[in-house]
């Protein structure tokens, strides 16, 4: 993870990074204690190239909001393995975990506007633009915008079923 999680061509788009090794330890025991937690509301998953047994990226669902059946979704992955579908398979399997596991009602995300890579994953994943958040947040010393992207549980079903016709 140290490997991905270190370069700054793949976290130059992240409100975090470059990491040092600790860093990335640190993040990996704090995923591993979210595994304990009740009621559990942070899943963190590793990527793994299963052709060749390697970690090419993370990906997360964090419910945001139980009451309201909320979450977000954020991914990241070794800049060698982008372009080659593996974010969208992410998304999508992230997506369909909140929906179909944890019965969300709604799953959003945000990127830069930047992010061309990020932006192309999140429409495929079949997650709709609903704006643009203006300055949304202060990374590496300088206020950013997002855009923010969203998809709901019916949403989910109607393109599910879309998919298996």
């Amino acid at each position: 993870m140290h490997e991905y999680a270190s370069d700054p061509e793949v976290v130059c788009h992240m409100d975090w990074g470059p990491n040092t090794e600790k860093e990335a330890g640190d993040f990996i025991r704090r995923a591993m204690a979210s595994y304990r937690e009740k009621p559990r509301r942070d899943y963190q998953f590793a990527v793994i190239l299963k052709e060749k047994d390697r970690l090419i990226g993370s990906c997360g669902l964090q419910v945001s909001n139980p009451d309201h059946e909320e979450a977000w979704i954020g991914y990241c992955f070794n800049r060698h393995f982008w372009g080659k579908g593996y974010g969208t398979e992410a998304a999508r399997r992230l997506v369909a975990f909140g929906f179909d596991e944890l019965k969300l009602h709604r799953i959003f995300a945000t990127c830069d506007p930047q992010n061309k890579g990020s932006v192309r994953v999140l429409e495929k994943a079949g997650m709709r633009r609903e704006g643009l958040l203006h300055e949304h947040k202060r990374v590496k010393g300088r206020w950013r915008d997002s855009f923010l992207y969203a998809i709901l549980d019916d949403e989910w079903k109607t393109e599910k079923a879309k998919r298996l016709e």
